[in-house]
């Protein structure tokens, strides 16, 4: 019998997910591991690949398709059992006609529905009602409030009426209703769109990553009471450490960065200061007992996090790779669940972008973030003389429930010395 195959659950917190893009399509035939589609779910986009073999007869789902239940069927295949039966074939081409043609219908039912409605419309003394901003919008964009049928209260004119009749969704003169739906889907025009302060701008619709970013980071700030320490960190005694080793690792073909160092002093500072590994959980305190660093990067769908597990007990040479390589992933859309869910803290570098200082939001449910800016030169007292010296400040944001300040400068200083005597990140 057809196999239905189900929106996956692609992490443990995803309820639903966009099915971005199809890979296959509707008579393909495919094998147990071959990449049937891009899910974008709520950390990132990621591969679905088919578990089963056969042919796909049906795609229930059609790509770009937001909200998609976990458990929903979204495509079906036909077992190579059925395929070798002599009658199997034929009954597949009627499953897959309704199937795939009928989603652009409701596409195009809205973008035909301004059409049908516009149609001129007087009230009974022949002045046009429009809200004091349509009337404005109207003069600035040369549209005729005469010829368009507002959708407010009693017909009045709003902003949305004037927004659409200059897109070309609403039709001029009475002979546009003529235009048919799949033309006036494909054809009009963009409509711009202006704020109720007059303001042209274009609307995003936010992507999945991009809504659990807001919805999470607006968490930390409201729920967690952050506390931000700073200290200034001399890098010259570890800049000139990074030069040797790059020269050392050449051949290896490893060029170490310095976030790479960063990444292994901020998990060398943990193990030092025990009592900052540790993340909040309602009425327990969890102390973890190694260090896992995740690790901000930048990616065209949002912020991502992936993950140096145990990064402590890794060699530096080996957290440059692993960083390379995740880093890669993060930015195709490519990583994988357990590439970003989890870490005990996290490293936000910005001094590439010249950033002096910041103070970071907590990624929870950790307890602890390390905000890093830019080395630059600045006047720095050693051994008593004022002197030159390349100077970085780093900031700390703590979960004040879990974490006290004293612990928290604990973990800063720890931090500060392993970059400043960097022979340490080695031991």
């Amino acid at each position: 019998m057809p196999i239905e195959i189900k929106m996956p659950a692609l992490s443990p917190t995803m309820e639903e997910g966009t099915l971005a893009k199809w890979l296959v399509k509707v008579g393909d035939r495919v094998s147990s591991g071959d990449i049937m589609a891009e899910i974008e779910t709520d950390k990132a986009t990621m591969e679905f690949e088919a578990v089963d073999e056969g042919t796909i007869v049906a795609i229930t789902v059609p790509e770009g398709s937001e909200g998609v239940k976990v458990g929903a069927v979204i495509a079906t295949l036909a077992s190579d059992d059925e395929e070798a039966a002599p009658a199997a074939p034929k009954p597949a081409a009627p499953v897959a006609a309704p199937k795939a043609d009928p989603a652009p219908a409701p596409v195009a039912a809205i973008a035909a529905a301004p059409v049908a409605a516009a149609v001129p419309k007087a009230t009974s003394d022949d002045r046009v009602v429009a809200s004091p901003l349509a009337k404005r919008m109207a003069a600035e964009l040369g549209v005729d409030l005469a010829r368009i049928a507002g959708t407010g209260p009693n017909g009045r004119i709003v902003k949305a009426d004037i927004e659409a009749a200059a897109g070309g969704a609403v039709a001029p003169t009475a002979a546009a209703p003529a235009v048919t739906p799949s033309a006036a889907a494909t054809t009009a025009p963009a409509a711009p769109v202006v704020s109720d302060f007059g303001i042209p701008y274009e609307a995003e619709k936010l992507n999945n990553v991009r809504k659990t970013i807001a919805r999470r980071l607006t968490e930390a700030k409201q729920t967690i009471p952050h506390i931000y320490l700073t200290v200034d960190v001399r890098l010259d005694a570890l800049l000139k450490l990074r030069g040797e080793l790059n020269k050392a690792l050449e051949p290896q073909g490893v060029k170490l960065s310095v976030n790479d160092l960063m990444i292994k002093a901020l998990a060398k500072a943990l193990e030092i200061v025990p009592k900052c590994n540790v993340s909040f959980a309602g009425d327990e305190l969890r102390k973890y007992t190694r260090s896992d660093i995740s690790v901000a990067v930048a990616a065209p769908s949002g912020l991502i996090t992936p993950i140096i597990v145990d990064a402590g007990s890794k060699s530096v040479s080996q957290i440059s790779k692993e960083m390379s390589a995740l880093a890669g992933k993060a930015r195709e859309g490519k990583l994988q669940p357990h590439e970003y869910q989890g870490g005990t803290a996290s490293l936000s570098n910005l001094g590439m972008f010249g950033i002096k200082q910041f103070d970071a939001v907590i990624n929870p449910p950790q307890a602890m973030i390390l905000a890093v800016g830019a080395g630059e030169q600045r006047p720095y007292v050693v051994d008593g003389a004022l002197s030159v010296a390349t100077v970085m400040s780093a900031t700390g944001s703590f979960d004040h429930r879990a974490i006290d300040g004293a612990d928290g400068a604990a973990l800063m200083q720890a931090f500060k010395q392993l970059v400043e005597q960097p022979l340490g990140l080695l031991a």
